[in-house]
């Protein structure tokens, strides 16, 4: 795999790692985190670190795409917070940490390995 990709597929996992420990002494609560306004724009900030490294990933190759689950929505939700900002949904932040990072974090360790 081209090094490249490696080194943005540890972007990924390293800020998969950041929310992670961002979480890790609080209350897995939605009404917790919706308060935090650091907590959540510091999450935000992870998520557009993600976005990039999987846009680079997939300009770089197309066939990555296929190898990680909703890499497009990923990608367009980093435009989001980077374009929208003011359209965030913080139920839909919330919803990605709990349900689908941890499905992503399993795909590109799984992309590491191979």
């Amino acid at each position: 795999m081209d090094k490249n990709i490696d080194a943005w597929l540890y972007d990924i996992k390293k800020a998969i790692y950041e929310i992670d420990s961002f979480l890790e002494n609080k209350p897995n609560d939605f009404f917790e985190y919706r308060k935090d306004i650091l907590l959540k724009r510091a999450i935000e900030r992870e998520l557009e670190i993600i976005g990039e490294a999987l846009n680079r990933i997939v300009k770089a190759e197309p066939a990555m795409e296929r190898k990680i689950t909703d890499a497009r929505n990923i990608i367009g939700l980093r435009n989001q917070v980077i374009h929208a900002y003011d359209n965030i949904s913080d139920e839909t932040i919330w919803s990605i940490i709990i349900n689908h990072l941890p499905k992503l974090k399993d795909e590109v360790d799984r992309l590491l390995k191979e």
